[in-house]
């Protein structure tokens, strides 16, 4: 189903833009991909080509499912700070098919509580009823502990099968470990109305 090249709807948090990806966020994201520190948790560096070929299939994703990553920049600040979003999970796992929510953020933009505050409005949007989505799961490598802290304190829970082994990471790469975590709508639900309630 094909909702159209330009249906990419913007997002606005109280610091963050999250909106469509421009021919400007192509330079930083690759420089962002090139960063030994971003991709701390990565099996790999990616090179201009693969940053390229990845903005190209997270436009494809919204054209294509009528979701994806938006390109992250900051309000009245920097033009491009990463990506949020969904994404398809579309490896073989005991989990799959499922709508994953994730994020990657430049350095400068860490600690701030933008992943968290990013993924809130990624998560409102995938729960959103239009999409029926009933459940939206995040992962990521055992060590990357700075990631696991934001799902929590997103409040998502470990899965059930919470422990796999990512079938697109090499053998015995030590990011192959990875952690599996998931939001049921309900559970969004109940707690969008406790946050309303306050």
């Amino acid at each position: 189903m094909s909702h159209g090249p330009d249906a990419v709807p913007e997002l606005r948090t109280s610091r963050l833009l999250l909106r469509g990806w421009r021919e400007s966020d192509r330079e930083p994201f690759a420089v962002m991909r090139a960063d030994p520190v971003v991709m701390e948790h990565y099996p790999r560096l990616a090179d201009r080509a693969a940053a390229d070929a990845m903005v190209d299939a997270m436009r494809a994703s919204w054209r294509d499912r009528g979701y994806g990553l938006w390109a992250v920049e900051q309000v009245g600040g920097a033009p491009f700070v990463g990506y949020v979003g969904l994404a398809a999970v579309t490896f073989e796992a005991s989990f799959a098919p499922a709508v994953e929510v994730g994020w990657s953020l430049t350095p400068s933009a860490w600690g701030h509580g933008y992943a968290t505050e990013a993924a809130v409005a990624a998560l409102g949007f995938g729960f959103d009823r239009d999409r029926g989505l009933d459940s939206i799961v995040s992962l990521t490598a055992v060590r990357n502990v700075r990631s696991a802290r934001v799902m929590e304190r997103l409040g998502m829970r470990p899965d059930p099968d919470a422990g796999f082994e990512h079938p697109r990471v090499p053998l015995g790469h030590p990011v192959r470990p990875h952690v599996l975590y998931r939001m049921s709508r309900r559970r969004w639900s109940a707690a969008a109305a406790t946050r309303a309630a306050r």
